[in-house]
């Protein structure tokens, strides 16, 4: 759901790649400087996970930014409150916090698209009747 999730970003931002490291280090920085360092270093306590140490000086400390930020002329057509809302539960660092695929697909996000398929599919009920 997480690689999903920087795929949606990249739509709906018109950003490709959403989070453009050159190196590993340098892609967790820029993970880092979008949803948080503080959020980051409570996900490397809760499950035990050594960061490497050069990650200390290159990381630095970053509060999460809201995905309006990266609401502009070029991708607002793309962008809904429901968008942002089904992006920010996919970009979590904790995999327990993501929704799930059977979450995703319940997201308010596709009810227009779950409308319309209602739709379709009761007119294709009326014409056979």
């Amino acid at each position: 759901m997480w690689s999903y999730g920087c795929m949606f970003a990249s739509m709906i931002f018109r950003k490709e790649p959403f989070f453009h490291g050159h190196d590993n280090y340098d892609q967790l920085v820029r993970i880092g400087k979008v949803l948080g360092t503080a959020e980051l270093y409570e996900y490397v306590q809760k499950y035990n996970v050594d960061l490497d140490p050069r990650y200390n000086e290159l990381l630095g400390r970053h509060s999460k930014k809201r995905w309006e930020r990266f609401v502009c002329q070029d991708n607002q057509h793309l962008v809904s409150p429901e968008a942002l809302d089904y992006l920010d539960k996919l970009l979590r660092y904790d995999h327990n916090d993501r929704l799930t695929a059977k979450e995703a697909q319940s997201h308010p996000y596709f009810y227009p698209v779950i409308q319309e398929h209602k739709r379709q599919e009761s007119n294709k009920l009326d014409s056979t009747v």
